[in-house]
């Protein structure tokens, strides 16, 4: 699919895997929306062909106000979902059971966030012409993890939500089938965004040494053009795809 002269849209764009894809996009000619918390904007990377607009992924009316900035520049192909968190907490911990609001925040984020942003973009993806004569519209990837199938100890709310939107991903492609829309869903191991700045060398280290091949963490570049590679592969629909050096995460 040509994505030049569309525009597309990017959740938690101001950092790591958003941003790493939004700028991705905008080299390929797309018209980019960059949403994101205001706080995470102020600090976002200035790149041409990107305009950020603050929205919480949880809050339907912020997002429905970024789908019509992104359909204000041009029919809306192609969009990305890369915001999320990820606390950590065991079930039962030393200070007690998991907090209930805590695990449906994560929830809330990266499962219900990632649903609202598919649902409100493909009503506007829907409502564009057809770009080819199988009656393609566009494309949307969604971003789970390693930690839907390997969850780690105290990722209990992390891989359950990660868990949801691998799961999505199927039902989603035939839901959306009949309108054009292709889903599809990227799954990385460890990657070297903003989540992990707080650890030290040799941690990072021993993280690098864990993954087969190669030796090293993922880096967000290669998040985004695994993107491009689901936008170009028209026959790629409804699949995850694991992003993670043969890496099978082990307990902790």
């Amino acid at each position: 699919m040509d994505i030049h002269d569309s525009s597309a849209l990017v959740t938690g764009a101001a950092s790591g895997l958003g941003a790493a894809t939004a700028a991705y996009l905008a080299e390929r000619g797309a018209r980019v929306v960059g949403l994101d918390l205001q706080q995470q904007i102020n600090n976002a990377p200035d790149v041409g062909g990107v305009t950020y607009v603050a929205a919480d992924v949880t809050d339907a009316e912020q997002v429905r106000a970024g789908v019509a900035e992104a359909t204000a520049s041009g029919p809306l192909r192609t969009v990305v979902n890369c915001a999320g968190i990820g606390p950590s907490a065991r079930i039962l911990g030393k200070k007690g059971a998991h907090d209930l609001a805590l695990f449906e925040t994560v929830i809330r984020v990266n499962l219900v966030g990632t649903f609202t942003v598919l649902t409100l973009a493909a009503e506007a993806m829907a409502e564009t012409e057809p770009v080819d004569a199988d009656g393609q519209r566009g494309v949307v990837v969604n971003t789970t993890s390693v930690a839907a199938f390997e969850g780690q100890i105290g990722q209990a709310a992390y891989a359950a939500s990660k868990g949801g939107v691998h799961s999505l991903t199927i039902t989603a492609a035939r839901d959306l089938s009949s309108r054009g829309i292709r889903v599809n869903t990227i799954a990385p191991g460890i990657v070297e965004t903003p989540m992990l700045a707080g650890i030290n060398d040799e941690f990072r280290e021993s993280l690098a040494a864990g993954v087969p091949f190669p030796h090293r963490l993922a880096r967000p570049e290669e998040y985004a053009r695994l993107v491009g590679t689901f936008i170009d592969q028209d026959y790629l629909n409804g699949t995850t795809i694991r992003m993670d050096g043969a890496l099978r995460m082990p307990p902790r």
